[in-house]
């Protein structure tokens, strides 16, 4: 047990050093100051996974931890696409996936923005280019629904994925 104390001692702290929280946090507040600028009331967007392997989706639920705190600042996820004003669509999209995929556009109240989600979900990059139509798969978001934002990375950061949603709100 000494041994083991020592050697914590003399090893120190080895983890990471906290994030700067200068330009990063300062970019955060202004999207999100600028989204509530240009609505004028909260967003609401229902997230659908069309067959991703689950990164964007983790990278989304980042956006409502304390440091992003999207919910304090008037953009909520909602359960239905009835309640929706954006789908955040991720994944290349599965043959079993599309009929629910166009269900859910389409019970999306107008206007609707539609924000494709990854390289998968975007059909770029080299991720992007594997999950063309195959037998599983019908390809990229656009081949089944129209799409305002296109948001790549294999995933996308929090804060880019806050700049495709602003960037879609901007199109509206």
């Amino acid at each position: 047990m000494l041994q083991l104390l020592k050697r914590i001692v003399k090893t120190g702290l080895v983890s990471e050093p906290a994030p700067e929280v200068g330009d990063a946090k300062r970019e955060i507040d202004r999207l999100n100051d600028e989204i509530l600028k240009i609505l004028g009331r909260a967003l609401t967007i229902r997230e659908v996974d069309a067959g991703s392997c689950n990164a964007c989706e983790l990278e989304i639920h980042a956006l409502n931890n304390p440091y992003y705190n999207l919910e304090g600042r008037g953009i909520k996820f909602v359960a239905s696409p009835r309640h929706a004003d954006m789908l955040l669509v991720t994944g290349p999209v599965t043959k079993n996936m599309e009929n629910a995929l166009r269900i859910a556009y389409a019970c999306t109240p107008d206007p609707k923005l539609v924000v494709a989600v990854g390289d998968c979900g975007c059909g770029c990059g080299e991720v992007g280019r594997l999950f063309g139509p195959n037998y599983a798969t019908v390809g990229p978001v656009e081949a089944v629904i129209p799409v305002d934002v296109k948001v790549p990375g294999c995933p996308p950061t929090p804060l880019t994925l806050m700049q495709g949603i602003l960037a879609a709100v901007r199109t509206r």
